[in-house]
């Protein structure tokens, strides 16, 4: 009997997020695998076409253009984030006075809602009343159109860097915490300095959280589509277009102001490709960091 109800209780502890997973993670996949076949602008009935939408989408100059950019976007804000992020995890895993404020801080901006961000560092960079400009021209020095064609993708890498900098830093502090000290205190008694300790005992050590780490920023990074949605919509002239941002005006209306017609079929097959190569590029990496750690 008592083992009869402890089975019920782990059903019921298990219920509520399996009913979640079904309903908001399973249930629109299988959606989206059965309307990616058809026309459908999300009213009407859905006429059949078979591969239609994925010939359509071979042939889709500005889908291939937001997949460029998205491995732009995403490898800037990985080569920057990373390294500041261990630097700053090494630094504060010292005894220093207020630390634990330090690190507060440097992760605040990972719970602030990614709209919320994209909107401060929209009024930061604003190319008319932004306060970045108005400093410039304080210090005698030309306003830039932070938005504009030539600088709006370093503007979004901006945003995104200061946004997952706090998050990467814990994990990376979690990890330093499992190095013992002997191994650095044996190192200090042979002579070595602090550069040769990070270089040859902490990067080796960090390797399994490293790797993980890495697989994580490289998902988040190719995923990631909300704060350019707020900042820019993909603009101007589709030089901060993602994939998944692409994805989501298939799908949406982004404002008053989007050209993208909805299109819920051609949506679901970008969707779909787009999964597929974002997988593919994580598969690729887990394989090769696997065999990197094997040799």
């Amino acid at each position: 009997m008592k083992t009869r109800l402890q089975l019920f209780n782990s059903y019921v502890f298990i219920f509520p997020s399996l009913f979640l997973t079904l309903v908001l993670g399973i249930y629109p996949i299988a959606w989206a695998l059965r309307y990616m076949f058809f026309d459908y602008q999300g009213y009407g009935v859905p006429k059949y076409i078979g591969l239609d939408n994925f010939a359509r989408l071979f042939r889709d100059q500005e889908y291939w253009h937001a997949v460029y950019n998205t491995f732009i976007y995403a490898g800037g804000k990985i080569i920057v984030t990373l390294p500041i992020s261990l630097i700053l995890a090494v630094i504060l895993n010292r005894g220093l006075k207020g630390r634990s404020f330090l690190r507060a801080v440097y992760f605040m901006p990972t719970i602030i809602s990614s709209s919320v961000m994209a909107i401060v560092f929209f009024s930061l960079f604003n190319s008319f009343n932004g306060m970045l400009n108005q400093l410039l021209v304080r210090f005698g020095l030309s306003p830039l159109d932070w938005l504009g064609p030539k600088y709006a993708m370093l503007t979004v890498i901006i945003t995104a860097v200061w946004g997952a900098i706090g998050n990467y830093m814990l994990l990376f502090i979690a990890g330093l915490q499992g190095i013992p000290e002997d191994i650095y205190e044996s190192a200090s008694l042979d002579g070595a300095n602090a550069v040769q300790k990070f270089w040859y005992i902490t990067i080796p050590m960090l390797g399994r959280v490293l790797q993980m780490i890495i697989m994580l920023a490289i998902i988040t990074a190719l995923k990631g589509y909300e704060s350019i949605m707020v900042m820019t919509e993909g603009g101007p002239f589709g030089k901060t277009e993602v994939m998944y941002l692409y994805v989501y005006k298939l799908f949406f209306p982004v404002s008053t102001t989007s050209t993208t017609v909805q299109q819920l079929g051609y949506g679901s097959a970008v969707g779909f490709v787009t999964a597929i190569i974002v997988g593919i590029i994580t598969g690729l990496y887990f394989y090769m960091s696997n065999r990197l750690s094997q040799e």
